[in-house]
């Protein structure tokens, strides 16, 4: 097995640890400028993970999965008047206590369609033979069909012919104009599998792949990752990186499905992530802004390679972030707007125990050329396996979820200096809207920027019982 699933060492016998403290001295920021959040909790894991091991379940909760078949899920909850961090384990129903899983997954169905469905993938070691499954649960019973603890005992259990990696879900385009969500499963088989909801019958089940995604067919090795963005018109751009070191590249149309456009490259190393993204935050409505917006892909082996403006040039454009090959092995990437100035930030963490943020910006000696420049950088006690960005809390402020080879660090932008921001971008339009004001004339499109790089709420109500 390759070294970055991490499926080797030894698991430990910790119990569930939540404990919350301010930065630990050894992971203080060490170079740049300040790492910009303060850590809020950690959880403790019972055994290690791996990069497929955490997801976003819901709105407010994390799913971790460990090697030696647990699930721990991770919650804020009102406890003593206080809003407070909680790990509990979850017991999804038909995993083995032999079992080790592989990879977790989980969203919630394209509307109409109401409900929470969780995807996990383990190998149950029989001593003579070791099996791979994948277990999808989902509630169909009205009231329950966001219920996390029910859907744990409602299980479809699929026995597998292949090894399984990464569980990926994504969005399909449906005849008669509506959506879909189904999983995408990589496997040692050299082939992605599909699997879809049959409404009829209340269940998943696989169909060929080449039905939804004709650019899935014929992979040059076995495929460690997988990502999709979808555009307007209809289209989609598919990326995979490979154990081999190749990275394809396709644009699709979603309505035949048809593949228009297809890019190949060959690195010297394993893929371990590749990620679709757009620096601006806000997201295109339209396919002039798509094309104007200038989507990128994230390739991570032992450095970091960002291949710019595929609509225009492909894969012939890449650039290599100065400094990412220094810790070790890139595991994880994340593409966010972490500071609220309307550009995207390039988080990536390493084997060697690194979070690292690159920003697109003009380079301090040229003052011209504008390149991908490493801003912070944050040490950690082990390998960072996964990255999240989510509103655990319910407030409209993100919190950033690491999870590494032993637990889970959930940090949390400073509210003084988040505050700050707020009352000056307030100041400002108040600035604006008042007549006769200096400010008044000439500062509508940075009035327009503000809007748009100000902190917004995602808070959601909970879904109808």
């Amino acid at each position: 097995m390759i070294f970055y699933l991490q499926f080797a060492g030894n698991p430990t016998n910790y119990k569930i640890l939540t404990c919350r403290r301010k930065i630990f001295p050894r992971m203080q920021s060490e170079e740049k400028d300040a790492f910009p959040f303060v850590e809020d909790s950690f959880s403790r894991f019972p055994s290690q993970s791996n990069i497929y091991g955490l997801c976003q379940a819901g709105e407010q909760e994390l799913l971790a999965a460990t090697l030696k078949g647990k699930v721990v899920c991770f919650r804020y909850q009102e406890l003593q008047q206080k809003i407070r961090p909680v790990a509990k384990e979850v017991q999804f129903t038909y995993i083995p206590v032999d079992a080790e899983i592989v990879s977790i997954d989980a969203f919630n169905k394209s509307a109409p369609n109401r409900g929470l469905v969780v995807g996990i993938t383990f190998i149950k070691d029989s001593g003579d033979k070791a099996t791979p499954f994948l277990n999808i649960y989902c509630d169909y019973e009205p009231g329950s069909e966001f219920n996390l603890e029910s859907i744990a005992q409602s299980c479809l259990n699929l026995e597998l012919q292949f090894t399984p990696f990464q569980l990926y879900h994504t969005e399909v385009h449906c005849e008669g104009g509506g959506r879909e969500t189904v999983f995408l499963l990589s496997g040692h088989d050299q082939k992605i599998h599909l699997y879809k909801e049959n409404a009829s019958l209340h269940q998943f089940e696989e169909q060929p792949v080449e039905r939804l995604f004709p650019e899935l067919q014929k992979l040059p090795s076995n495929v460690l990752w997988l990502d999709m963005l979808s555009l307007p018109g209809g289209r989609r751009f598919s990326t995979y990186g490979c154990q081999n070191g190749c990275v394809g590249l396709a644009l699709v149309d979603q309505s035949k499905p048809e593949v228009l456009q297809s890019w190949q490259v060959l690195q010297d190393s394993p893929i371990s992530t590749v990620l679709l993204f757009s620096l601006n935050s806000d997201s295109p409505s339209t396919a002039a802004e798509v094309k104007g917006r200038l989507t990128n892909v994230l390739t991570a082996v032992l450095w970091l390679v960002i291949t710019r403006d595929i609509q225009e040039h492909g894969m012939s454009h890449p650039e290599f972030l100065l400094e990412s090959d220094q810790w070790d092995a890139v595991l994880c990437a994340l593409v966010v707007d972490l500071d609220f100035d309307g550009q995207k930030e390039v988080l990536i963490g390493t084997y060697g125990q690194e979070l690292l943020c690159y920003k697109f910006q003009e380079q301090s000696h040229s003052g011209s050329e504008r390149r991908f420049q490493m801003v912070w950088r944050r040490s950690f006690k082990s390998p960072v396996l996964s990255i999240t960005y989510l509103d655990l809390t319910g407030d409209g402020l993100k919190e950033l979820a690491i999870l590494t080879l032993k637990g889970l660090h959930i940090m949390q932008h400073s509210l003084s200096s988040t505050a700050d921001l707020v009352l000056q971008r307030l100041s400002r339009r108040l600035s604006i809207m008042t007549p006769g004001s200096e400010l008044s004339s000439g500062h509508d499109s940075q009035d327009k920027a503000d809007t748009v790089r100000a902190p917004e709420s995602t808070c959601q109500p909970p879904p109808p019982p």
